[in-house]
């Protein structure tokens, strides 16, 4: 046993390849933490920076706004520290020469190397309020375009007017205000203020400009004059008072999208964009020029976390990386050590099974059974087997000597015969002739059982399937037997019931069924009965053989079909075969895919069942 342990390589044990799939494990496992760690410091990383750029841009837009509703940066000091203390940045104010206008860091802190961004209402491209990217300009910033107290109050009735107008025609609306104080009328369906309602509700007043956003426009008409003129376009060209806000009532001023006078002779499709563009370009310049006066000066802004406005690292010391190298280490170390314990568990009963199956088969070792996991029904299923290694030894020694006892017989008859005849004790008559061949016929038919059962062993029992009659097929039979039945005093009948075909080979079939028919006449009493009976079921033929003879006990129906069994002890001739039959018709029927089972009442008769696979009667199909 030694010698068999060593031949097995070190590569191959189950201790070192459960210590192995163990390390793998761990690994995985340790780098599959490591990775998730990476990746949620990762994303937390990036979510606290996406969270950093949205305060940035909040504190962008807040000061913008300051700068659009104030002429200078005077008292921007409270609303630096303020954005200061919510967002936990440094936030620091300068002029565009770097002198400060406000920082919340303390005084002497040096500015980061250079400016997040610079605030200018008038010129922003990065501020996200509606109607800053499309013009460049901070929408908050009005100017000179500020409604009066007066002018608000009669323009709010007139939006409410508006308002109790459209809901009578099931238009549901809210009333906003514009940084310069003027009431926009806004449909909860952009599409719901047109055709009749608005016919009917637009009256015209929300869009007319009031005094002081006429004097306004008057004079932004005037500053983009000299331009427009430069420019080769008329310096009287409209404005359009509206906005771009679907359903909405009341506007701002913007360039009207067609030039009456100003661009005759200029193809509109060519030239006539160049022209547009051109007085965009003058009204812009002429508008921040009138707005100028009204906002804070341009300023840089200087964004830094603390008070050095260093940028958030994230650096692993060589403290913590110690840590996750000592802990990666216990894991390996922990998981070895339990896997050693377990696997050693593991490979002690698997060791005693193998030097139990290396035992020679006399010795009929046996394991015992310690565990109830894997293990354990491993050591019973070996138990099993080897229960099952005895009862195929001993049905194996059985079956020698039965066919040695079979065998033995007729072969000592003949050999009998054969030498008081050669002595000249006994004349060869026809008699002893005929004696002879009936112990021949005996040794012949033993024989060609023991190669039938042989053949479907090993699976190489030949069929010829064709569509059998079942009546025509127990016709057959019944004439193949009706003489020894006659000579026994039993009748034989046969019933069907339909007309139901086999899928079979007639030939074994008729050994099948001549078998149960030789041995149900065998076992009945004269003036008995035997009957052969086929009836269709689903897919499947049932046919069965039925006498009224002796029975069969209960404990003894379990072994008809064993080779070489028989219920008579003394293995008369008189009282049955070879033991063959049976066995036979057992076989003949499962390699036609159906199934073979025994009934009996002692005293009362036997009932032989075969199923069998059903066909379809020839022109059916």
């Amino acid at each position: 046993m030694n010698r068999n342990r060593t031949r097995i390589p070190l590569r191959k044990r189950l201790l070192v390849r459960l210590l192995i799939a163990s390390v793998l494990i761990a690994v995985c496992s340790v780098a599959a933490t490591a990775w998730l760690a990476v990746t949620t410091t990762t994303r937390a990383l990036q979510e606290e920076q996406g969270q950093a750029l949205a305060d940035d841009m909040d504190i962008l837009a807040r000061l913008s706004g300051y700068a659009a509703t104030h002429p200078d940066w005077t008292g921007v000091e409270a609303t630096v520290r303020e954005l200061s203390a919510r967002t936990g940045r440094r936030i620091a104010l300068t002029t565009a020469d770097r002198r400060p206008l406000a920082d919340s860091a303390p005084r002497g802190t040096s500015l980061p190397p250079s400016a997040a961004a610079t605030v200018d209402p008038l010129r922003t491209d990065t501020y996200s309020e509606p109607g800053a990217q499309l013009s460049g300009t901070d929408p908050r910033v009005v100017g000179p375009y500020r409604l009066t107290p007066l002018e608000r109050t009669k323009l709010d009735a007139v939006a409410r007017a508006r308002q109790r107008c459209l809901s009578r025609y099931g238009v549901d609306t809210t009333v906003t205000h514009t940084p310069s104080g003027r009431p926009v009328v806004t449909a909860s369906d952009s599409t719901a203020v047109s055709g009749y309602a608005f016919d009917e509700c637009g009256d015209g007043q929300l869009d007319t400009p009031a005094h002081t956003e006429e004097k306004a426009l008057t004079a932004l008409q005037g500053r983009a004059g000299g331009c427009l003129t430069r420019a080769g376009l008329d310096p009287d060209i409209p404005l359009v008072f509206g906005t771009g806000v679907p359903g909405a009532s009341g506007r701002a001023p913007t360039l009207a999208p067609v030039f009456a006078k100003a661009v005759d002779g200029i193809d509109r499709a060519g030239d006539g964009k160049a022209a547009l563009r051109a007085a965009q370009t003058c009204f812009e310049t002429a508008r921040r020029a009138q707005l100028d006066p009204y906002v804070a000066p341009v300023a840089e802004l200087f964004l830094g976390v603390g008070d050095d406005g260093a940028a958030p690292r994230w650096v692993m010391s060589p403290a913590n990386k110690a840590k996750v190298v000592g802990a990666a280490g216990l894991v390996l170390a922990v998981t070895v050590a339990v896997t050693a314990v377990v696997a050693t568990r593991l490979v002690r009963p698997l060791r005693a099974l193998t030097e139990a199956a290396g035992q020679p088969p006399d010795r009929h070792a046996r394991v015992p059974v310690t565990t109830q996991d894997e293990t354990g029904i491993l050591a019973e299923a070996f138990n099993d087997l080897a229960e099952r290694r005895e009862r195929l030894e001993a049905q194996r020694k059985a079956l020698v000597s039965d066919v040695a006892h079979e065998l033995r017989s007729p072969l000592t008859n003949i050999r009998g015969w054969l030498e008081v005849t050669r002595d000249g004790l006994v004349e060869p008559d026809t008699e002893l002739l005929g004696a002879l061949h009936e112990e021949a016929l005996i040794l012949q038919r033993v024989i060609d059982d023991l190669r039938d059962l042989a053949a479907a062993d090993a699976g190489t029992l030949r069929l010829h399937r064709e569509p059998v009659p079942a009546d025509d097929l127990l016709a057959q039979v019944a004439a193949a037997h009706r003489v020894a039945a006659d000579t026994a005093g039993v009748r034989l009948r046969t019933e069907t019931e339909g007309a139901p075909w086999l899928d079979a080979d007639p030939v074994r079939l008729r050994q099948a069924l001549g078998n149960l028919v030789t041995n149900a006449v065998r076992h009945t009493p004269p003036d008995g009965t035997v009957t052969l009976t086929a009836r269709g079921d689903g897919e499947r033929v049932v046919l069965e053989v039925a006498d009224t003879g002796t029975g069969i006990a209960t404990e003894d129906l379990a072994h008809v079909f064993e080779r070489f069994w028989r219920a008579e002890k003394s293995r008369s001739r008189r009282t049955g075969g070879s033991g063959l039959g049976l066995p036979i018709v057992r076989q003949l029927t499962v390699a036609h895919g159906g199934t073979a089972q025994a009934t009996s009442t002692p005293g009362a008769g036997s009932v032989f069942t075969l199923r069998l696979p059903a066909a379809t009667a020839p022109g059916d199909g």
